[in-house]
């Protein structure tokens, strides 16, 4: 008798069902669950976006969490405006820088507003009641050496509360911080469209 050929879809449900027990295997595995150190940084694009989309879903699951902004506290950006306009009981805001140093030309006032927003980061990451803080553009303050990399480094191993979440962003993380991370996500650059003249835009950029 012959056996009748075994179709393309048959194929594929017995190869996703495999597929599908060996990841059921791993999950059962994991259990565990901590406060985790994110870095999302590189030269692509990305970095905040990426942060930003993981306050709205801490605010979706109605998880008290925070944003302090180092370097571009003085853009009115849009994650900024829909926050404090209609999420400010769950997620505080924290715009402390003042531009980027180059706009500033003031290192010792870069430097002042970058301690004000680690100290305001600090006290955040600290309060019981926050499971979430983004440090949004910090690694700029850190690569240019307005904040000490070792106390930042010896604050969230040794003083972070065990199940409070911190994402920090910014292009060239010092090795340091992802040595200690849980988590680190590298953007890379293909293309550009600033390359190509073209200004950041509304939606896009901010």
């Amino acid at each position: 008798m012959t056996e009748k050929p075994v179709s393309d879809e048959a194929r594929h449900a017995e190869k996703m069902a495999k597929k599908k027990a060996a990841r059921d295997k791993i999950m059962a595995k994991k259990e565990g669950e901590k406060g985790l150190i994110i870095v999302h940084t590189g030269p692509g694009k990305g970095k905040s976006s990426s942060g930003f989309g993981m306050i709205l879903r801490c605010i979706a699951h109605k998880m008290p969490c925070a944003v302090v902004q180092f370097i571009k506290g003085a853009w009115e950006t849009g994650e900024r405006t829909l926050i404090e306009a209609n999420f400010s009981e769950l997620c505080q805001f924290h715009a402390m820088g003042e531009g980027f140093t180059w706009e500033t030309q003031d290192k010792a006032r870069d430097i002042e507003m970058a301690e004000k927003g680690w100290a305001k980061a600090k006290e955040l990451i600290l309060d019981p009641s926050i499971k979430f803080v983004l440090l949004d553009e910090i690694n700029i303050a850190l690569r240019y050496d307005y904040l000490d990399i070792a106390e930042v480094v010896r604050f969230l191993t040794e003083e972070k509360p065990e199940m409070t979440h911190v994402v920090l962003t910014g292009r060239n993380a010092k090795e340091e911080l992802i040595e200690v991370a849980d988590l680190v996500t590298e953007m890379t650059l293909v293309k550009h469209p600033f390359r190509s003249g073209i200004k950041g835009q509304k939606g896009v950029e901010f």
